[in-house]
């Protein structure tokens, strides 16, 4: 299997050679991002100087993008990718790989890692195997939906346009700002809403929530799944159900690519409901390209579930 993924591979980098190479003559600097997340971060950073791409959908499990013909293409052409780093997408080399680009590879100039800087929760406190599940060696990458680290993502992001455009960093730190302004005025409203359900705790399918959670605080206290990226077995789900009986827990919270029988089945025993949150942006209807429209969303589904 993997030896044919390889061979598949190199016969789309041959493929992809005879496109034009990255850096051709282009009014806008071409972006990929990994997710939609950054799409739309890094739109709000580079405004109209930017052409931007996301290499997964909004609605798509993040950690499992497939290396597709069309997707390198666009990687080939890019001046700049934009990823979240911290293992979130182990796809996100051997695309690179694929295109050809070096520029995109690493320590080259078109590449920015929004992880750094970021206070990283869920670090493992023992060595990481296999056996452990799809466990984040270098602690848990979901943090994009946290609009208080938006100020660190967005920082990254304007380093790398500057990097390529330095004669545009003014406009570029002119509209960060004008961001950041507009969502902390924002993050100061959402925070009202779930005021009232500060220390509330919430069962998650996947541990997707932490940074958002934590931002407005709500408490984490278990995970569907015994292991990450693992059907639970029996025995967990009864004691994750027997954990929301007696704690009185109200929500399940599960991203839209995530098993939802389960979450259902759970939730019915111990009289909870299950909120399908947009894990991504786009990851459901009326969150399409907007970020202050996708936490939006996320806050007054969980403040109506709680209620």
């Amino acid at each position: 299997m993997i030896r044919r993924q390889w061979m598949a591979l190199g016969m789309m980098t041959c493929t992809l050679g005879l496109f034009a190479a990255p850096g051709e003559a282009a009014s806008k600097l071409r972006v990929v991002t990994t997710i939609t997340d950054l799409k739309a971060l890094t739109e709000a950073v580079g405004g109209n100087l930017v052409e931007v791409e996301s290499l997964a959908r909004g609605n798509q499990d993040p950690h499992n993008v497939d290396l597709r013909p069309s997707l390198m293409l666009k990687v080939r052409r890019a001046d700049l990718i934009v990823m979240v780093g911290l293992e979130l997408e182990p796809w996100v080399e051997g695309m690179i790989m694929g295109s050809n680009n070096g520029n995109l590879a690493p320590g080259g100039p078109g590449r920015v890692v929004v992880s750094q800087g970021i206070p990283v929760m869920e670090l493992p406190q023992v060595q990481v195997d296999r056996s452990m599940g799809d466990v984040h060696p270098f602690g848990n990458p979901h943090f994009t939906l946290d609009p208080g680290l938006a100020p660190i993502i967005t920082s990254n992001i304007l380093q790398g346009l500057a990097r390529l455009a330095p004669e545009q960093r003014t406009i570029f730190e002119k509209n960060r700002q004008e961001f950041l302004d507009r969502l902390a005025a924002a993050q100061s409203q959402w925070t009202k809403v779930l005021e009232p359900y500060r220390g509330s705790k919430i069962v998650v399918f996947h541990s997707t929530s932490i940074y958002f959670l934590t931002r407005f605080g709500l408490v984490q206290a278990a995970t569907v799944e015994d292991r990450p990226g693992i059907p639970p077995s029996p025995a967990h789900l009864a004691a994750v159900i027997r954990l929301m009986k007696d704690q009185r827990i109200k929500v399940i919270l599960i991203d839209p690519w995530l098993d939802r029988a389960i979450a259902e089945r759970a939730a019915e025993e111990a009289g909870a409901r299950v909120v399908v949150q947009a894990g991504l942006v786009g990851a459901v209807k009326s969150t399409d390209d907007s970020y202050f429209e996708t936490i939006a969303y996320n806050v007054n589904a969980l403040a109506q579930a709680l209620k």
